[in-house]
């Protein structure tokens, strides 16, 4: 019996606008981000980060239980300056504001951590942000009432 090819959901977009910031020390990841955006009217963006992020920076390093209904976030906090590194989407919700989902990479002498930035990642000193506009795209994001998280719809 042969298994039937899933069905990929996907959409098109074109290359837009590059936009290059230059983050300050003490702004924060993602508010400067999704504030930018919505400032130059950025709907759909493939966001790189490179910089250091400063101790009490927030991040979410996973599910404390992966196969609960609701899984409850973890977060971490960075206990000291990192470098960091990091990629993301970033699409408009349901109410037309654009929100970041960025995953990046904190490394501090031979430590690393590695999760989402969504709870808050304060740049420390330098903070390189490259945004590739997308257009021509449906992709948005929207709750999902299962899990609580905003899920990117087609």
């Amino acid at each position: 019996m042969q298994k039937e090819a899933r069905v990929i959901k996907y959409t098109e977009a074109n290359l837009g606008r590059i936009f290059i910031l230059r983050l300050e020390h003490e702004d924060k990841i993602p508010n400067v981000i999704e504030e930018f955006a919505k400032s130059r009217r950025i709907e759909a963006a493939i966001v790189h980060f490179l910089g250091g992020a400063d101790v009490n920076s927030k991040v979410v390093v996973g599910p404390e239980d992966g196969n609960a209904p609701k899984p409850r976030k973890m977060v971490t906090e960075l206990l000291g300056t990192s470098e960091a590194m990091g990629i993301g989407t970033l699409f408009i919700n349901e109410e037309g504001l654009p929100k970041l989902h960025m995953h990046s990479a904190f490394g501090r002498n031979r430590d690393t951590v590695t999760g989402c930035t969504r709870e808050g990642v304060i740049i420390w000193h330098i903070g390189e942000v490259v945004i590739f506009e997308l257009l021509n795209s449906t992709a948005f994001r929207k709750v999902d009432p299962g899990t609580g998280f905003e899920l990117l719809e087609l």
